[in-house]
């Protein structure tokens, strides 16, 4: 089941025993988590609603909850939030979480009760016992990796709803401004209807001028323009992720992963790899995988196997010595344009 069809299905007010809602899109999760809730009368919503994060609670208490008989209603609603215990996680909890109540109910779930886990991660440990037996019995819907042309339809619709367009171009800027994340897309979608109140129509130019960039849209900016020997580009984006509080070190980090991530497009595409394929198996949001595609046609492996290499360096020197970070940033992107130029 997809996100669309499981909201027609709680609208109509149906629903099933046991849901697991897997992956990290704060904006779904919330979508998804009121329409459960809309399920339940608003009289009832204090005595019949259980919200239970599994890092300060154990699976147990929910289960007891979700056990008891409903309170002068019709439904009980369980929600359990960051169920570590599915996947490989190592959380830091005082809490030992014993699975065996919950692997019993799983068994026979409450007729009354909806249950909803909350599973914001990309995958599960399928091996583990708990995991194989909830996805036996939940119905699961996937939110965390959406294709583009999801992300754009929800936007779409949402700004519709509101009795507004949006120009073609203006989406592609919004999804290449926020790096694809639909989160950011819809946060910043109350300061567009505003501005363009009396066209009722989104434009390109209020896109760029109310959409905030997304750090991984920074970082790109950076990447390519240290590809590209362009050391004042490099440098203004550099010294603008310090203006918005981002620490050298993450900085540097995400340097990292973005290089390594464009040394492993290019090896896979090699290897016939699609942009599909790719997203799947490097588990990358599929935006990042196009981005990272038009990047590689223009450069070298050993281009960028220097950068990544040299960026490795500069992580080890943050690490060890004294010299200020910036200035470790702008030896490396001066001695890398160097070995390229």
């Amino acid at each position: 089941m997809n996100y669309s069809q499981l909201i027609k299905q709680l609208n109509k007010r149906t629903a099933d025993p046991v849901y697991l809602i897997l992956g990290d899109q704060e904006y779904l999760s919330q979508q998804i988590k009121e329409a459960f809730i809309r399920l339940i009368p608003d009289s009832e919503r204090s005595m019949n609603i259980g919200n239970y994060d599994m890092e300060d609670t154990t699976i147990s208490t929910a289960v007891e909850d979700a056990i008891s008989v409903p309170f002068f209603g019709e439904r009980r609603l369980v929600i359990v939030n960051r169920p570590f215990f599915l996947t490989g996680m190592r959380v830091k909890s005082k809490l030992e979480q014993n699975t065996d109540d919950f692997l019993d109910y799983l068994q026979h779930p409450e007729e009354s009760t909806v249950m909803v886990i909350f599973a914001p991660y990309d995958k599960l440990d399928s091996r583990k016992k708990v995991t194989k037996a909830l996805k036996k019995v939940a119905t699961t819907i996937e939110i965390g990796n959406l294709r583009e042309s999801e992300i754009k339809k929800l936007v779409t619709d949402q700004i519709s709803d509101q009795g507004f367009s949006i120009n073609s171009d203006a989406l592609d800027r919004m999804v290449e401004l926020t790096g694809g994340k639909l989160t950011s897309m819809m946060s910043d979608l109350p300061k567009l209807i505003l501005y363009n109140n009396e066209t009722k129509i989104i434009d390109v130019e209020s896109v760029n001028g109310l959409v905030s960039r997304s750090m991984e849209q920074n970082v790109f900016d950076l990447v390519n323009s240290v590809l590209r020997k362009d050391p004042k580009q490099s440098m203004d984006i550099y010294h603008q992720l310090l203006l918005e509080n981002d620490e050298p070190i993450r900085i540097n980090a995400v340097l990292i992963q973005q290089f390594r991530l464009l040394l492993q497009v290019m090896i896979l595409q090699k290897h016939g790899y699609a942009q599909g394929n790719l997203a799947s198996t490097l588990k990358v949001h599929p935006y990042r995988i196009k981005l990272a595609m038009q990047t590689v046609k223009h450069f070298s492996y050993n281009q960028l196997r220097d950068a990544y290499i040299g960026l490795v360096d500069t992580e080890r020197q943050m690490k060890s010595t004294s010299r200020p970070p910036e200035l470790l940033f702008e030896l490396f992107v001066l001695k890398f344009m160097k070995q390229v130029s």
